[in-house]
Order: C-alpha cells, then structure tokens, then sequence
C-alpha cells in the first residue's frame, strides 16, 4: 500500500506554543548584510593584539557550532517530528541558523585579512576543545540518522541541541557583548544580539518538544541520568575551552560563571531544575542581552543605529525646484 502524504493545516494548532513561536520568528528575521559593522575599524585598530585574538577565536567557533546546526542538528531532528506545524517552525530556525553562520563571516571580513581569516578557520579545525564538543553534540545528532531512532535516542538528540543553542554558544557570546560594554565592537556586537534573540527562542522551542518527548518515555530515570552525564562531560570541557580562550585577556573566572548561568538555563528549557551555582554574571554582558535596550527602527521594527537602509531614492533635480509664493 502507498504511503498518504498530509498538507500541513495551520488552521488547527497541533499544540499550545507552536503558532508563538512561528510568529516570533518571523517578527525576528534579519540577514546580515543589513547591518554595518565596518563601523567598528577604528575601534578594532584601539583594542589590543590579546583581545583581537580572543574575539577571533570566539567568533571562529560560533561559527563551526552554528554549521553544525543548520547542516545536521536541524534537518536530523525535522525527520522525526510527526506534527507538522513543528517541522516548519524547525526549518525556519534551520535557515536562520545558516544565516547566522554566514554572519560571522561580515564580521571577520571587516576586521581581518584573508590570511588572518584562514588562519582562524585552521585553529577552529585543530582545536581539541572545540572539535569534542561538536564531536559529541554530532553523536546524537548522527544517533537519529536512521527510520527505526528510538524514543530515546530522539529524546538525547533534543536534549544535545538545547545544550548547543542555551548552553555551548556562550562562551563564545560573552566577549562581544563585554567589548559592547565598554564601547567597543558596538556595530558587530549588533549582529551578534540578534544571533542571541533567535539562539534563545531556539532553545526553549526544542526544548518544549523535548519535554513532550520526555513524558512518552518509560525509563525516564535512566534517560535523564545519561543526558546530566552528558551535560557534565560538555561543562568540563567547556571549562578547559574558556581557559584557553580568555586567560590573557583575563576574563576566565567571569565567563566560567556565565557559562554556569547559561547551563542552568538549559536545564530549565528542558524542564529540570538548575543545579550548578551561581554568584554574579557581568552584569552588563546579561544588560547586552536584554532587547529592550536596543534602539529600534519604527518602520522595520529591528534594531539599531548601525543597520543599512534598504530603500534608497535618488534625489533628482527637479525635487529641489519649490513653488514660491510671494504675498504682495
């Protein structure tokens, strides 16, 4: 017997969120190239050779996390989501998820050369700590390349990208929004801003669908036992990745406490408790990720000062030509 195929039917929500989150998306989308962050050349030439270092290496790996999202993560998970309306809010943040990729590159082609460029993508595919953990967030994923995934194992591959996008993009977000902080990379942080406001709906998206998962299991002691192994292995390393970072720039302790803060947060888009302590973040890196602090274009709806325009009119002359009237 052939299979039926189904259209999907926005016109009966399969579920409480899935519409929100649809809309929300939407409402956030951008593309890189409508912003500037040429902007920020001269504020590039003021920081010094160790913070320049830092931020490419950031960048570098924002970049290789991001292409395994919208490359694997994504489409694998699409493949064994049954409600419809859910596979398409997952294939937009797909798509966004390119974009976001893409986007570190406008950065790094406004703030380095070709050889610096290359020289960051060789450390990217050489750095040990980065490369275990998409190596171990890939694993779950490359888990469900298969029609008989069990329940389970689709479960940990749920749960690996809630890690990836409320957890493991962090570190890596944590120099441009301090640099912001202090004047400096505001154009490029931009960018970043808005990679943060989708990561961010991402995460507690697939994490609501995650937990759905979670209430089919039977064994869910066992299941969650595993997923806080995983957790814990990822933080371990994601200790050693900061080190390696941010020791001569000297912001190790704080980003160690925002990575805590940031795997907390995925422990709750899963449904669970937070279980690691925190003290203090910087406060003006959570200040960068608060969108109300952002200066936003009436028409467009997004932010900020340092977006292109997109409709251009040329002035001609006889625009300059004006009706006189003299009252005698």
């Amino acid at each position: 017997m052939s299979k039926t195929y189904k259209a999907v039917n926005w016109n009966t929500p399969e579920n409480d969120y899935v519409l929100m989150f649809w809309e929300q998306n939407i409402r956030q989308f951008w593309i890189d190239t409508e912003y500037i962050p040429s902007k920020d050349i001269d504020s590039w030439k003021r920081i010094s050779p160790e913070m320049k270092e830092a931020y490419k290496k950031a960048l570098g790996g924002l970049t290789l996390l991001d292409t395994l999202q919208s490359h694997t993560g994504m489409p694998k998970i699409i493949d064994h989501i049954d409600t419809l309306q859910n596979k398409a809010v997952l294939s937009y943040m797909c798509m966004m998820e390119a974009i976001h990729a893409k986007s570190y590159s406008t950065i790094f082609t406004t703030v380095s050369t070709t050889a610096e460029i290359n020289e960051i993508f060789e450390w990217v595919q050489q750095n040990k700590y980065l490369q275990y953990k998409a190596q171990m967030i890939d694993g779950y994923y490359r888990a469900i390349d298969k029609e008989d995934a069990s329940d389970e194992e689709i479960y940990m591959a749920m749960a690996a990208s809630v890690l990836l996008e409320s957890f493991l993009f962090y570190s890596g977000f944590f120099l441009p929004l301090w640099l912001c902080g202090q004047g400096e990379m505001v154009a490029s942080a931009d960018i970043i801003k808005k990679i943060i406001a989708d990561e961010s709906i991402h995460g507690v998206f697939v994490g609501l669908m995650a937990q759905d998962q979670f209430k089919t299991l039977k064994n869910q002691d066992q299941v969650k036992a595993r997923f806080l192994a995983l957790l814990y292995n990822l933080y371990e390393n994601e200790l050693k990745y900061t080190e390696e970072i941010y020791t001569e720039v000297g912001l190790t302790a704080e980003v160690k406490e925002y990575v805590r803060y940031n795997a907390n947060k995925a422990l709750m888009n899963l449904g669970f408790d937070p279980i690691f302590e925190v003290k203090q973040v910087n406060p003006i890196v959570l200040n960068g990720l608060n969108t109300e602090t952002t200066q936003h274009d009436f028409f467009s709806k997004k932010s900020t000062n340092y977006e292109k325009a997109t409709e251009i009119v040329h002035l001609k002359d006889d625009d300059f030509k004006m009706e006189v009237v003299v009252d005698i």
